[in-house]
């Protein structure tokens, strides 16, 4: 009798996953949930090229293959690691009484050969609203995170690719207290 549960359970579970699999790849080859192409032109992760910062420096290996667009590189993309990036940052930055707080977020690419550029800038407050801060400030900090000496050459089965990063500095009156990720 305990056998005769077990394998109802078994086969009831069986059958309730081949019925999710079947309906998420229905929806999946039905297009149950179309993109907006006109209000969503482009792919979670897009640099415009033609008006990023920095977009005349370097050249991408292959623009139509850019890597780690949904997340960033993360940790694969720092030279060294993190903490030499924090250290090398740290040791730089100079806060010229600068009052700033909030988030200045960096979004860019790095090139086949470890070369960052064509850099948005994203600057937000400490209640993440749209502010601006000091023009030095974001300057000083998109040179020093632009360093190539700060980037790694990102290999995909030995073949080395352009990829996204971000980073985020998190400023409270014009001193980093942290960055991010």
């Amino acid at each position: 009798m305990k056998i005769l549960k077990i394998i109802t359970f078994i086969v009831l579970g069986l059958c309730i996953l081949a019925l999710l699999v079947f309906f998420g790849g229905w929806l999946y080859y039905n297009n149950k949930f179309p993109v907006d192409e006109e209000k969503y032109p482009n792919y979670v992760g897009y640099i415009n090229q033609e008006t990023a910062a920095l977009n005349d420096v370097y050249s991408l290996c292959n623009a139509e293959a850019i890597y780690h667009v949904h997340h960033g590189a993360s940790e694969k993309g720092y030279a060294g690691n993190k903490k030499q990036f924090r250290d090398s940052i740290l040791a730089n930055y100079k806060n010229e009484n600068y009052t700033d707080s909030g988030y200045l977020n960096f979004r860019f690419l790095v090139t086949c050969e470890g070369n960052p550029g064509w850099f948005e800038t994203i600057q937000v407050d400490i209640d993440y609203n749209s502010t601006h801060f000091s023009k030095d400030l974001v300057m000083q900090l998109q040179t020093l995170t632009a360093q190539p000496e700060n980037w790694n050459v990102i290999s995909i089965e030995d073949n080395p690719v352009d990829y996204y990063m971000y980073v985020s500095y998190k400023l409270k009156d014009g001193e980093i207290t942290e960055i991010l990720p």
